[in-house]
Order: structure tokens, then C-alpha cells, then sequence
């Protein structure tokens, strides 16, 4: 029997993957007093509006200092240049993350080292990590990756043997906290956020910051996103141009009281997920009380996930792939380095792994409806 055309789904019936305006609807009234009493500040850098929202930042995020920066990249990027990694070093990081992760590794100047992913959680495998350590390792990124704080007790003491500093990738992860209880912040010396518009706190723009408990690292992070200067026209080592303006602190400030009911909402969500979907053959994520899901994303298997996400896309419902391709397997990277199969569960979840929308804004008919359809989908023929 011919399976039944379903009626093309209107553009104001869509489910779409992010809606920051949605998110943002209840809150305009605040973001614009806050926008207007910066442009009648006159003051654009580095001003009062940075300093009080590092401090409440921090507060939020369990560590000791923040510290805004222009962007999640640049977290990263200054975090290498703090470690004095550059030529002839090597980091150690997840082939299954955003770009930027490894990018800003080879923008130093060194080589990015790639160890396999868990398959569960799909955040970097710290045995395996800490078995990729040698002579010329300079430093480890970890990725606490969809908003879940990575395992790290192995591959922090590795570290710590090795006298090289762990740190960790959280743009997709402030709030999240590991299975100790520490937050992202303290699981290894510091941790970078993005504060791109789609992340959990999300800017108005580019934004990030860096979280640590290191006082003198603190100082040096200051230093560094400011071209090095100590002071006015004094500069005693080379940094950059990284620093976070008044308007997105003063903006990001009015969404950080809101967070913690953004979190909770998305926590939510997961968990409705998680029942709803469970009688399909997906691989869900594991339930984790410290995760504060950026994305929920699961693992299709047999082969099935384009006509999944093709058939989601027929009821107007968006999907991502969170990722494509194994960055080890990146051109820039030398992808022929790197023969396939040498990270058989990052390259798997490659071809397997599948976003759905989570976000605060979702309604219950929205996931209900969402729920259905990959249901409907699994009862289908094939």
C-alpha cells in the first residue's frame, strides 16, 4: 500500500532548530533600557558593564574570575597563547567538536593531536586522551561537548604528571557540571564559553569568556586580550585584540539572571525526550543531572539518518548534524595523515549522530508533536 502524503507543513507551524527571538520576546523591554543606558554612557570597552558582568559571571559559574573575551574562539586561542604553546608543539584534543577547537591550535602554530571520542557521551575518551600525551605535548583541550561536562579524572592527572595544563572547550556547556559536582570552570585550569546568539547564553553577536580559579592566570588572560599591555602604551608581550565590548556584557548580563530557568527548561525538555523516544531503535544520550543541553543529540542507526531527517523536515520539523566529518579528516588538517578507521567511534558517530531542537522557548505540543513524528517514522515500513 502507498504510504500516505502528508499535507505540507506552513511556515508559522515550523519547528525551528533555534529561535532566539522566541527566547528573547519576554525579555526585550529589559535588552533595550540595558543597550540604551550603554549608548548614553559613551563608554564602549572594557568598562563597568564587563567588570560587573565578569563579577556575576563568576559567581554564576562557581569559579574565582572571568574574563570576557571577543569571542568562544578566542577563549580557546588566548588560552594557547597563555600557555606558551606555538611551533613544534602539540595539543591534544576531540576530533568530534566545532571547528575552532583544533583551528585555533594550528593558529598558534602547533599540531593538533586527535584521540578518540566515548560512545556514550561522545566527549573525548580521557584514557585514550592521556594515552596521546608525549614529549612535544604542550597542553590538552578537552570538549565538554552538547552541554555535558566531560570525564576527566584520568586524563587530569595525566596532566598533571605531565606539567601541561588541561583545559577545557565549554561553549556549549556554562552551567554544566561533571559527576564530582565541580562545574566546567574547574575541571582542569580554566574553561572557555561562547556566547554565540544560539548557545545556552547567547549574545546579540560574537562574545566569549574564559573561566578559572587561577588567580595569576587570571591576570595574565587580562593582559594578553589586550595586546600584552601591563599598562597605557607598555607592553610586555604580545597578545591581541580579544576583548568583550559594554554592549553585549551590559545585554548578556540581563540573560544570565534568566539562566537558571533556561536551564531547567531545557533539562526538561531532554527528560521528555528521553521518554518519549525511548521505545525507538535511536541511541539516546545518557541521562546526566549535571548536563545543561546545548543539543540533544542522538544516534541513528542502520544507516537510517538522511530519511529520518527527511521525513522530520515533511512535518516542518528542523534538524542539524553535529558533525559531519571527524576534523581529523579536515583538509587543512592534513586529512591524509590520518588514514580512516584510526578513530572508529568519532567517524561512526559522524556518520550516525543527529541534533534535534532543544531550546527553552519549545512548547509541549511542539515536543509532543516532535516525538510523534520520529515515532510515526520507526513504525513505518523499512
Amino acid at each position: 500500500m502507498a504510504a500516505q502524503l502528508r499535507p505540507p507543513r506552513v511556515a508559522s507551524d515550523a519547528i525551528e532548530f533555534a529561535d532566539p527571538a522566541a527566547d528573547h520576546a519576554a525579555l526585550l523591554p529589559e535588552l533595550e533600557a540595558a543597550a540604551a543606558q550603554v549608548l548614553r554612557s559613551g563608554r564602549f570597552i572594557l568598562d563597568r558593564e564587563v567588570a560587573a558582568f565578569e563579577a556575576e559571571l563568576a559567581a554564576a559559574c562557581g569559579v574565582a574570575h572571568a574574563i570576557g573575551v571577543s569571542s568562544g574562539t578566542d577563549a580557546l586561542l588566548v588560552l594557547l597563547m597563555a600557555a606558551g604553546v606555538g611551533p613544534g608543539d602539540e595539543v591534544v584534543t576531540s576530533p568530534f567538536s566545532f571547528f575552532a577547537t583544533a583551528e585555533v591550535i594550528a593558529r598558534v602554530g602547533a599540531r593538533p593531536v586527535f584521540a578518540d571520542i566515548e560512545p556514550d557521551s561522545m566527549n573525548l575518551d580521557p584514557h585514550a586522551a592521556a594515552a596521546r600525551i608525549g614529549p612535544s605535548t604542550k597542553a590538552v583541550i578537552t570538549v565538554h561537548l552538547f552541554g555535558r561536562a566531560a570525564r576527566i579524572a584520568p586524563l587530569e592527572a595525566a596532566c598533571t604528571t605531565a606539567g601541561i595544563p588541561l583545559f577545557g572547550d565549554a561553549a556549549q556547556a556554562i552551567g554544566a557540571a561533571g559527576d564530582d559536582g565541580r562545574p566546567v570552570g574547574m575541571l582542569g585550569n580554566a574553561a572557555a564559553l561562547s556566547f554565540f546568539p544560539t548557545k545556552n547564553l547567547g549574545g546579540f553577536g560574537d562574545g566569549g569568556a574564559i573561566l578559572t580559579d587561577d588567580h595569576a592566570l587570571a591576570m595574565q588572560l587580562r593582559q594578553l586580550r589586550i595586546h600584552g599591555a601591563a599598562e597605557r602604551h607598555r607592553h610586555l608581550v604580545v597578545g591581541g585584540n580579544f576583548r568583550l565590548d559594554e554592549l553585549q556584557a551590559a545585554l548578556l548580563r540581563i540573560k544570565l539572571r534568566h539562566l537558571p530557568d533556561w536551564t531547567a527548561a531545557r533539562r526538561r525538555v531532554a527528560s521528555l525526550y528521553q521518554r518519549g523516544l525511548a521505545g525507538t531503535p535511536l541511541h539516546l544520550p545518557p541521562a546526566d543531572p549535571g548536563a545543561v543541553w546545548n543539543q540533544y543529540v542522538v544516534r541513528v542507526p542502520g544507516d537510517r539518518r538522511a530519511g529520518l531527517a527527511a521525513h522530520l523536515r515533511a512535518d516542518g520539523i528542523a534538524t542539524e548534524i553535529y558533525y559531519p566529518a571527524p576534523l581529523s579528516r579536515q583538509p587543512c588538517f592534513d586529512a591524509d595523515r590520518h588514514r580512516a578507521g584510526e578513530l572508529p567511534i568519532a567517524e561512526q558517530a559522524c556518520r550516525q549522530a543527529l541534533a534535534l531542537p532543544i531550546r527553552p522557548s519549545l512548547s509541549a505540543s511542539q515536543l509532543e508533536r516532535l516525538t510523534e513524528s520520529v515515532n510515526r517514522f520507526y513504525a513505518g515500513p523499512g
